[in-house]
């Protein structure tokens, strides 16, 4: 936090009252339950138990097993690299910057992990056929795929009246591309009788999100495609979840950065670990426990939720009150 100057005539602060001390106190706590709150989902009784005696760890669900994770030049993908290959991970990173990639495989080998890059252009179907081919053909298995790779898109509908080519450009990497790669590595994965496929989603497609319909929609087909095809997987050995991720600190959100500032956020880490989560767990949805107390909110009254949006929209406050 910048540091503000005092003005020369200013005289000492006078002591804090207790009451002074008690709210400060107060919104202590209210702020680190809020942190906490978007870092853990929340979990039953069985599961905790199994969190006390480490009989759920990372390594023992992706030590040893080959891992896709796409988008992992930067950001979130780089920080669930770094975490998964630490875990024993055989990690295969993917994006399109070469140069990018390099750095990230070179971080993770330098420290004894094992990573190898593949550039591709996940909008492109074609580069995602010989994609899925060449990594098949060189690793023999995949274990687990992480979609992470995503455009976001921030411009209220008004605005986007024209812009037709905002959702074509959303959906072809936000849902065509972890469709595809997802298709394609699947067969591999029912023939082994074992596998995972992790889809980045995004809070958004759980409650309204204004000037973000376009890259909202994308994920919220994701999303229609990770819970329906979970449930189609049932007893297979193949399993599929879907991470609904808060506000998280990454280059992505850099145009639109202003209007994020005060807001309640993750690091690229912390995201990482909720991808972690979903790999242990295996389980169709994995969120933050916010994400989850304010879907059950939204579904007693979505009217509710519909005028707290909109009201924040109007009013300037966090990441729905600026337009371009």
């Amino acid at each position: 936090m910048p540091s503000v100057s005092q003005p020369e005539s200013s005289a000492l602060p006078s002591p804090r009252g207790p009451g002074d001390r008690l709210r400060g106190a107060a919104l202590d706590l209210a702020d680190d339950a809020v942190r906490q709150g978007l870092k853990h989902p929340l979990i039953g009784p069985g599961r905790a138990v199994r969190r006390m005696f480490g009989a759920d760890r990372l390594r023992d669900a992706v030590g040893g097993r080959t891992v896709v994770i796409t988008g992992a030049s930067s950001g979130i993908g780089e920080a669930t690299a770094n975490r998964f290959a630490h875990a024993g991970a055989r990690v295969v990173l993917v994006a399109r910057r070469e140069e990018e990639l390099a750095r990230v495989v070179g971080g993770i080998t330098e420290t004894g992990g094992e990573a190898t890059a593949y550039p591709c252009d996940l909008s492109d179907r074609e580069a995602i056929e010989a994609l899925t081919a060449k990594v098949l053909a060189e690793q023999g298995t995949v274990d687990i795929l992480v979609n992470n790779a995503g455009r976001s898109i921030r411009r209220s509908i008004v605005d986007s009246l024209d812009r037709f080519h905002d959702f074509e450009r959303t959906m072809a990497l936000n849902y065509y591309g972890p469709v595809a790669l997802s298709l394609g590595l699947l067969p591999a994965m029912i023939a082994q009788d074992r596998g995972q496929i992790i889809n980045i989603s995004t809070w958004a497609t759980q409650l309204p999100s204004p000037q973000y319909v376009a890259y909202t929609a994308s994920k919220a087909a994701l999303d229609a495609f990770t819970r329906g095809t979970a449930a189609e997987m049932l007893g297979t050995g193949i399993a599929l979840s879907s991470v609904h991720l808060p506000l998280v600190r990454t280059p992505m959100i850099t145009p639109a950065l202003e209007a994020y500032r005060g807001m309640p956020s993750l690091s690229a880490h912390e995201a990482a670990g909720l991808i972690a989560e979903a790999a242990v767990l295996r389980s169709s949805r994995v969120e933050p426990a916010i994400v989850t107390l304010g879907h059950i909110g939204d579904a007693f009254s979505s009217r509710g939720t519909d005028l707290v949006m909109g009201a924040m929209q109007k009013v300037g406050l966090g990441p729905v009150g600026r337009r371009h």
